[in-house]
């Protein structure tokens, strides 16, 4: 991005009372993108939402539903994001085509480490361009990218292409949300790789290249410059595998499946999921992973709907079914 661009997408945090993380994301942002209707899209991260809201409502009262500056104000705001979404106040149309997204510093750093709801760890196993990084949070998303490469690998088969692999870990935030099936551009995926494939090879290559150095992995190019990917498949591959998910996914397929005690590298003992194949950790894995973006994304989606106000609302969504009508038709 060059510097005139970022200074134009960061002008809005200009007016905003001062956070700790800001990232932005959208297909505006996608270098064949020429639709100027995109939307921008901005995920800030705060040390307390109730008091930046607090603020931010004495600066930009219009970037909220009227109905809960009246009647709750910073507080309401606050509860809605936590108790019916997953921590995220978006305000969608602050600008022409912006919306942002407010939350919690420790949620969603919970969320990059724990995938414990999958909403933002997500959002950012994708490209996205940083603005404000004070608390050095693309470091932590080390951890996230790693954890995605690795639940990539189990759902993919014993060769693949390297898109093969961007476009899966791309689809795993989508696996179960509703809205893709009326609200969302059913290439939506293909469209992400194919804009911003170059920034994923970088994003990933590091966990390609530790993979590849315990022999899970091996590379060939092709005729067609494609870079074709062969994976260990057998038992001891899969486990390190899943080994390197998440904790929160850690224990849900070990209550699944089954857990044993073994003494890790550095001699500590810990709890190993026990799986019977490849496969069939896959498809656990898979139906976790579904369930919480399921839960996830339909919480929001109605956190969304609430604060966002009802012509601010179906404005938004109006403007989601447009896009995936033309992707149908």
């Amino acid at each position: 991005m060059v510097a005139d661009d970022k200074a134009e997408l960061g002008s809005l945090i200009e007016i905003l009372p001062p956070v700790e993380f800001c990232c932005i994301y959208g297909s505006k942002l996608h270098p064949n993108n020429k639709d100027e209707t995109s939307m921008i899209d901005y995920i800030i991260g705060v040390a307390d939402p109730k008091q930046w809201h607090s603020k931010n409502l004495k600066l930009n009262k219009d970037h909220y539903a009227s109905w809960l500056v009246h009647l709750g104000g910073a507080r309401m705001i606050t509860d809605i994001a936590n108790d019916i979404g997953v921590g995220v106040h978006f305000n969608p149309f602050v600008s022409c085509n912006n919306k942002y997204g407010v939350v919690r510093m420790h949620d969603l750093i919970q969320d990059i480490l724990g995938w414990e709801r999958f909403y933002l760890s997500g959002r950012l196993q994708k490209p996205v361009n940083i603005l404000v990084d004070n608390l050095d949070v693309e470091n932590v998303n080390t951890v996230n990218l790693k954890a995605a490469t690795s639940a990539a690998l189990l759902l993919l088969p014993s060769k693949f292409t390297e898109e093969d692999l961007y476009a899966k870990i791309c689809s795993l935030s989508y696996m179960g949300d509703l809205r893709m099936l009326f609200a969302e551009d059913k290439n939506k995926v293909n469209k992400i790789i194919q804009g911003q494939y170059h920034l994923f090879e970088k994003m990933y290559k590091s966990s390609l290249e530790e993979y590849a150095a315990k022999n899970l992995l091996r590379f060939s190019s092709a005729g067609d410059k494609q870079v074709h990917i062969f994976q260990d498949c057998g038992l001891c591959a899969a486990s390190t595998l899943v080994s390197s998910l998440p904790p929160s996914i850690r224990s849900e397929m070990g209550m699944k499946l089954g857990e044993k005690r073994i003494l890790d590298d550095s001699g500590r003992v810990r709890q190993q999921v026990v799986i019977g194949s490849k496969e069939q950790a896959a498809e656990c894995m898979k139906r976790l992973v579904r369930r919480k973006v399921m839960v996830s994304s339909t919480r929001q989606a109605i956190a969304g709907l609430l604060t966002a106000g009802a012509v601010h609302g179906v404005r938004y969504v109006a403007n989601k079914m447009r896009k995936a009508w033309k992707s149908w038709v």
